[in-house]
């Protein structure tokens, strides 16, 4: 299917490995030219230019911390006259409710809820005085079920939610849609990370806690980044501009719910 965004430009953040890297995989692969952007710059290039060998699109990478100003700035530059940005960064540690103090939850709110907020005020009014644009905010399915132990990134990006679903109202006239694309349990490093937190905690192996994990969701497996970056690129496309305000779960049907 041509998705119709052949020769836009996108910033896709935190895009040098697991969800971000599915995203800007599938893009490319739509003929979008990018901004590839993490905080480690060996990685960062070394898949930026695997992207470039297959799918001959540009690939600017710029390997910046997006929750610092001076990341921003220097990732803003190079992503001027962007028409898709893709948000996405790394969840907070997990742990219990009595671990974390105020300056945990800041940190949180800065990578999974403020960094996401200043690169929409800072790209959309362009693609609004374009006439196009696509916001898609990788979030989590959390956000609809909340898990335990993962209450940082439950409250932050809860918050990003929240913004999401005024601001994507006030922009839909102008072109630019906005979504969020809500992950479950996808075979990334943070899954494997995870599951070996939980294995520890458990006294098992991390095979095992990934294995009962799979066993939860009813597609009975975790999912892979090339489907979730297709999805993603399917919510950038020229068929998606009817999708306003939407949390659009990837998660296997693990949340179970009529609506």
């Amino acid at each position: 299917m041509d998705l119709g965004i052949k020769g836009k430009k996108a910033l896709v953040c935190a895009s040098s490995k697991g969800l971000g890297l599915g995203c800007a995989q599938a893009l490319a692969e739509a003929g979008v030219d990018l901004v590839m952007n993490a905080r480690g710059a060996e990685l960062l290039e070394a898949e930026a230019q695997k992207i470039r060998d297959e799918f001959g699109v540009t690939v600017v990478t710029v390997a910046a911390d997006v929750s610092t100003e001076e990341g921003r700035a220097e990732l803003l530059k190079a992503a001027e006259g962007a028409d898709i940005l893709v948000n996405n960064a790394g969840g907070p540690p997990a742990g219990m409710w009595t671990d974390w103090e105020r300056d945990d939850f800041i940190s949180a709110l800065d990578s999974n809820m403020l960094a996401p907020i200043a690169l929409i005020k800072a790209l959309v009014p362009g693609m609004i005085d374009r006439g196009w644009g696509r916001v898609v905010n990788i979030t989590s399915v959390a956000v609809k079920s909340p898990l335990g132990h993962l209450g940082l990134s439950n409250s932050a990006r809860a918050g990003l939610t929240g913004y999401v679903a005024g601001t994507s109202r006030q922009i839909a006239a102008s072109g630019v849609v906005m979504n969020n694309l809500l992950p479950g349990f996808h075979a990334t490093d943070r899954m494997t990370g995870m599951d070996k937190t939980l294995a520890e905690g458990r006294g098992i192996t991390p095979e095992e806690v990934t294995a009962e994990r799979a066993k939860s969701v009813p597609a009975g497996r975790y999912g892979t980044i090339e489907e979730f970056g297709a999805t993603c690129a399917f919510m950038c496309s020229q068929y998606a501009g009817f999708m306003v305000g939407q949390n659009v779960l990837l998660d296997g049907g693990q949340f179970n719910s009529t609506f």
